[in-house]
């Protein structure tokens, strides 16, 4: 399979590299991926696996990429055992905080609108772990994409909840404070009540961030903070075209900005739309053209991917590829 990639406004995707995290999969199914630097040419990633999503032997599995190869992926954390029931795991984000400690959050539950959120702390890069410590009542964590830290020590996460009764789809976003363990909720304002979860945010400038979300509109929705994350407002979609399919973006300059999206509708299934993941281009977060596709087939499912930028500005995606393999594609822009 070839990919192509194109130039727009002098930007260009060069030296791609593509190979999955390994071609024998430990679990039939592997879902939901997450990439974090540990230090300069050494990354973690992690993802749930198991039977399918939300069997009861899905658990948290991890891999370092060191020296341009990834490990034999290994257990992380188990199925909850609890009440004489087995909980599977689900959506695990990594994260490492400027106090140098690697947090992987991940959430617990039969689903996704019962689910509550738990995390385990490394302080040596992720040779050891805590024990597992459930996050308090309403609170998830990063429901699927990495936090950003706005102020030393104050991690910001998007959040979203799926209603029991209704299915109803609200983000919100939680603030965790490291030195005082305690995390706080804040509202996000959407006054066309918009269906979205998953959201991902992009730095603009010292107190301006801006959050892009899956939605059930066939769009992503923005919206916006002025003072740093405390509070959101201006809520609406974008023409960004996505198949309520989870997205990921990053923040390479304050005037540079990378998305990763399925852009096409939603179909009559869930999947559908999914067969198509492309990585787009924005100089303000509303305005975004495709670099180039990362996958481009007339069936199948690419979808939930991970995007960061690495201390060498190389770029790394991590993405799930038919639900099997968890496949890694790097490049770099050449402007």
């Amino acid at each position: 399979m070839s990919i192509s990639c194109s130039s727009i406004k002098k930007q260009e995707a060069i030296n791609i590299t593509q190979n999955f995290i390994t071609d024998q999969p430990v679990t039939a199914n592997s879902h939901a991926s997450t990439i974090v630097e540990l230090e300069p040419n050494k990354l973690m990633a992690a993802w749930f696996g198991g039977k399918y999503e939300g069997a009861k032997d899905v658990g948290i599995y991890f891999s370092v990429y060191k020296e341009n190869k990834w490990s034999v992926p290994k257990n992380l954390v188990e199925p909850l055992i609890t009440q004489k029931d087995t909980l599977p795991c689900w959506n695990p984000v990594l994260f490492k905080s400027k106090s140098q400690k690697l947090y992987l959050f991940y959430k617990v539950g039969k689903n996704p609108r019962e689910w509550f959120g738990a995390m385990i702390v490394s302080k040596d890069n992720g040779n050891t772990w805590s024990a597992p410590k459930y996050l308090p009542k309403d609170i998830l964590g990063p429901i699927r994409n990495k936090p950003i830290e706005t102020t030393p020590g104050i991690i910001l996460c998007g959040s979203s909840t799926e209603s029991v009764s209704d299915n109803k789809w609200r983000v919100h976003v939680e603030k965790y404070t490291e030195a005082t363990d305690k995390w706080e909720k804040i509202e996000v304002e959407d006054k066309k009540e918009f269906e979205i979860i998953q959201p991902t945010f992009l730095i603009h400038s010292a107190n301006e961030i801006q959050m892009l979300s899956r939605s059930k509109h066939n769009k992503i929705i923005s919206s916006w903070s002025k003072d740093n994350g405390n509070s959101w407002q201006r809520t609406d979609s974008i023409n960004v075209v996505n198949s309520n399919s989870g997205i990921d973006a990053v923040t390479l300059t304050k005037k540079s900005f990378l998305l990763v999206n399925n852009p096409l509708r939603q179909g009559k299934d869930w999947f559908n739309g999914r067969n198509v993941l492309d990585v787009e281009y924005s100089k303000n977060g509303e305005n975004w053209k495709k670099l180039f596709d990362l996958e481009n087939q007339t069936e199948g499912e690419f979808s939930y991917p991970a995007i960061i930028q690495t201390s060498d500005h190389k770029i790394h995606i991590l993405y799930t590829y038919n639900r099997k393999y968890i496949k890694h594609v790097t490049f770099e822009l050449k402007e």
